[in-house]
């Protein structure tokens, strides 16, 4: 790679060129750091320094500038060829804070020289790249590029998502604008390798732009891994990361990623949870932390080292100790209020999901022993913690009692010791530690993913004030759920309790055994969507599953402030249904509830969740995500539904994203519920090239804001095909 001979000041570049174009062209001087580097970032561009040289149909566009520390920042840059982009032609200037050029790269691409007119169609492109991914599930709208390299083409881009296997992908594939051949694919999904220092050789799901890697997990959203320093995700040309040394930062973000991707497949697989925020994501780890510690700070998670310098905190249990503060918080209730009782069944549930995540990835080098940090030795003492036995570290109590240490970590032993005595009993032989109880009695555990699916369940019903009674009471009725006909799991639930020393709380569940009484209960439907003021209503049904039918009665909790449940009537025989209705008020707050139902059974309890939505008043954005082919010389017709109130505001807004390889032929206009039209763009103007996403302000005359909107598309000249891809209104 060429480099800039040592650093440039932005203000002796313009000496290298002529004067008027000099005068044309410097740089005002900016104000703040940010402002510098990227005003000297972006003339270095115009200028074409060193690896940035273009020619003369081509541009460079900034797309980022991120802060790499230490005042030094690195601006992106996106290649276009007569408007195209150009997959294969990125830069990146480095520049600093004092305006100043450090370094530039780019893509290595002979020079570019390539007809843009397309001889096959987008449709064409997209069901060829459709055969590279075995099972699809999206098709991303084609998109005409310029692919460089050694013999740039054009091309089309089709990015393809789905499966191959049990393999998940993200394929890019480069379909020839020419002969609709596939030039080249590749898959954001990758399996790296790495060294690492607790857990030897293993894989890690990475990712790849172009010929750089990253750790980058794009198949777990949001998990990446960098220095904590800069924040800037460690990348490289190849796929291989650290060298197992415990004092290697790239190593240690081995460790991060293997345990943060473990824990995301535990909980997929074992507790049936969607990322760490339940919604689908996760959050970056950062390594290099100048602290014997390591944290969770509620948008990612920091590592630091052991008090020797010789390790980095990065062991499976305490990445995923860290990352169950994020479950903890992105559960109900949170991780605020309940003071330190509750602040340390936060630590023990981070404690607890470490050691199911040990479980999980069943890695020989670090089995799953209910042992904290343990491979850390962070202070040079052991482990930080034991579960089976908190005592063990002075000042951790075993027993729960109404006079908890102040140490949120030591006041997480009783809860840890609870879970150990789920998972594995108090004597549980098989070279397994034993662990004493607070009354002496002996526990018989059912297994760690039981004991975790139990304890998760019951960390769904967590609420503000959180404690151990609470807890007790929650997991109790998790175990009825989850394993209904079955009072082992209940038992040993209960006894784990009682063996702590948490005694039994108001209303907690009872077990039915096999062959008792018992119901099921149902939703139909199980959401609903209201505005403020408004209503929903369901069907409660239930079942009589076993022995004799028994008395059932309703309640709900959870819901929103100003809202009211009703039920009709409040009590039925099990195999009756009954009406509840949820009203809300003008001031409810908008947002999404998990509304529990609890059927009150003689015998036993069961609950079920609705998920009520309640709207903002007046949204009023309205979305056509559906795809419609436009033919040559065709029309189509895609409507939407507004359900907003009142009177349209104008000027409507339209955004319309169109994949079509001339604009120039296409004639919108906007049809409202009256049945009025709206010219939105007329044929014969725009250019002839790709459409792209548009937007427009269209004036509207006395229209009512609710009924069917229809964007209509014509295409009024011969030659070129598209396809109408989305569109919003906004009225």
């Amino acid at each position: 790679m060429r480099r800039t001979r040592g650093i440039l000041a932005i203000a002796a570049l313009t000496l290298a060129i002529p004067v008027a174009q000099a005068q044309a062209s410097a740089p005002q001087v900016a104000a703040d750091p940010l402002a510098r580097a990227t005003t000297a970032a972006d003339q270095a561009a115009i200028l074409g320094l060193d690896e940035l040289a273009r020619g003369a149909d081509e541009a460079f566009t900034r797309v980022s500038t991120t802060h790499g520390g230490a005042g030094i920042y690195y601006s992106a840059y996106e290649r276009s060829y007569r408007g195209l982009k150009v997959v294969g032609g990125d830069a990146v200037v480095v520049t600093d804070d004092q305006g100043r050029v450090r370094d530039t790269t780019a893509a290595t691409t002979t020079p570019l020289a390539v007809d843009t007119t397309a001889k096959i169609d987008a449709a064409t492109a997209a069901n060829t790249a459709r055969t590279k991914v075995s099972t699809v599930k999206s098709v991303e709208a084609p998109k005409l590029i310029v692919l460089a390299g050694a013999a740039p083409k054009l091309a089309y881009e089709v990015v393809v998502s789905g499966n191959n296997g049990v393999i998940p992908s993200n394929m890019h594939v480069f379909v020839d604008a020419t002969d609709g051949s596939v030039i080249e694919s590749y898959d954001d999904v990758k399996a790296g390798t790495g060294d690492s220092h607790y857990v030897g050789d293993v894989q890690i799901t990475t990712s790849q732009s172009g010929s750089t890697f990253a750790m980058r997990d794009t198949t777990r959203p949001g998990l990446e891994c960098g220095l904590d320093s800069n924040k800037v995700v460690f990348t490289g040309p190849d796929d291989n990361w650290g060298n197992g040394s415990g004092t290697d930062m790239e190593t240690a973000c081995v460790d991060a990623m293997y345990g943060a991707q473990k824990e995301w497949d535990m909980l997929r697989d074992w507790l049936g949870r969607n990322g760490i925020d339940g919604n689908g994501k996760t959050f970056p780890a950062y390594v290099g932390l100048p602290a014997v510690n390591a944290f969770w700070t509620g948008s990612y998670t920091q590592y630091g080292r052991s008090q020797d310098s010789q390790r980095q905190v990065v062991s499976m249990d305490v990445v995923g100790h860290e990352f169950g503060h994020g479950i903890f918080q992105f559960t109900p209730g949170g991780s605020g209020g309940g003071g330190t009782e509750k602040g340390g069944m936060n630590e023990s549930t981070g404690d607890i999901f470490g050691a199911l995540t040990e479980a999980y990835a069943n890695n020989a080098e670090d089995p799953a022993d209910f042992e904290v940090g343990e491979e850390v030795n962070l202070a040079g003492s052991g482990p930080i913690r034991y579960m089976y036995q908190p005592n063990k570290i002075s000042g951790h109590p075993n027993c729960w009692s109404t006079s908890l240490p102040g140490s949120v970590h030591a006041a997480a032993g009783p809860q840890n010791h609870w879970f150990y005595l789920l998972s594995e009993g108090s004597n549980p032989g098989g070279g397994k530690p034993a662990s004493p109880t607070c009354d002496g009695s002996t526990v018989t555990g059912i297994g760690i993913q039981k004991a975790g699916k139990i304890f998760y369940n019951g960390l769904l019903q967590k609420t503000t004030t959180w404690n151990h009674g609470a807890a007790r009471k929650a997991t109790l009725q998790a175990a009825v759920n989850l394993f209904p006909g079955s009072c082992t799991e209940y038992n040993a639930t209960k006894a784990a309790w009682n063996a702590i020393s948490v005694p039994a709380q108001t209303g907690e569940a009872t077990c039915a055994p096999q062959g008792g009484n018992d119901f099921s209960i149902s939703l139909t439907p199980a959401s609903g969507t209201v505005q403020p003021g408004g209503s929903a209503t369901t069907t409660v049904g239930t079942q009589t599953i076993r022995g004799n039918a028994q008395n059932i009665t309703f309640a709900a909790s959870g819901l929103p402030a100003g809202a009211t449940a009703t039920f009709n009537p409040a009590s039925v025989q099990s195999g009756a249904s009954s009406t509840l209705t949820i009203a809300t008020t003008a001031s409810t707050p908008a947002g999404t509830y998990q509304v529990t139902v609890t059927g009150d059974g003689a015998d036993v309890d069961h609950t079920t969740q609705f998920t009520l939505t309640v709207g903002t008043t007046g949204t009023r954005i309205f979305t056509n995500g559906t795809d419609f082919p436009i033919a040559d010389l065709a029309t189509v017709s895609s409507p939407v539904t507004s359900t907003a109130t009142g009177s349209a505001t104008s000027p409507v807004k339209l955004s319309v994203t169109i994949s079509h390889t001339c604009a120039y032929d296409l004639q919108i206009t906007l049809t409202s519920p009256s049945g009025r039209s709206y010219n939105v763009k007329a044929a014969g103007s725009g250019g002839c090239g790709q459409f792209g996403t548009k937007t427009y302000d269209v004036p509207v005359t006395s229209e009512n804001a609710s009924g069917t909107w229809t964007l209509v598309v014509a295409d009024r000249y011969r030659a070129d095909t598209g396809t109408l891809d989305t569109w919003t209104i906004t009225v």
